[in-house]
């Protein structure tokens, strides 16, 4: 007698679906504070690598950021992403670094590495329509912010910068 087949799921699958379900939440929320009580759950389960070394050097980034030494930064980011590519938050990361020094092409790919990996990434599109802005593409900035509300509904200060440059661009309201 043929028995049948159970797929059983992996724990990265499990974690996926649970990712989902939580980004699923933070849309629909209804208050401010319960999308930001997802989205810090959401930013811890991103901000795991399930690596020790990878977690060594994103908190050794993080420290080298804080001294403002943007080339240990993305000495470590760099070998971030090259042991575990996958991994969103260490090209986040590094696009991070990217900006803070000035390197906005490279801050630029990395984000789009990032959004690769997870495109519900908030935080990146932000990142992402601050360069913009800072380039003067402020009609592209202002569709990567609706993006990015989109996906996180109560980020309050991107909700009124892309208010503001809408009305600047079109002079209609947002």
């Amino acid at each position: 007698m043929d028995r049948p087949v159970h797929r059983s799921t992996t724990a990265d699958e499990r974690r996926q679906t649970r990712l989902d379900r939580m980004f699923d939440e933070l849309a629909k929320a209804t208050t401010k504070e319960r999308a930001d009580r997802i989205a810090g759950h959401i930013l811890r389960r991103m901000t795991r690598s399930g690596s020790d070394t990878v977690d060594l050097l994103m908190n050794r980034s993080a420290v080298a950021i804080q001294n403002k030494d943007y080339g240990l930064a993305l000495d470590l980011l760099d070998g971030v992403v090259r042991l575990k590519p996958d991994f969103a938050e260490g090209w986040n990361r590094r696009a991070t670094v990217n900006f803070l020094a000035g390197n906005y092409g490279r801050s630029i790919a990395d984000i789009e590495q990032v959004l690769k990996r997870e495109p519900r990434h908030w935080g990146a599109l932000v990142g992402l329509s601050v360069i913009l802005v800072s380039l003067d593409q402020k009609a592209r900035a202002v569709e990567v912010m609706t993006r990015a509300l989109e996906i996180h509904p109560y980020l309050d200060d991107t909700r009124d910068r892309r208010d503001r440059f809408k009305m600047e661009i079109d002079g209609s309201e947002a």
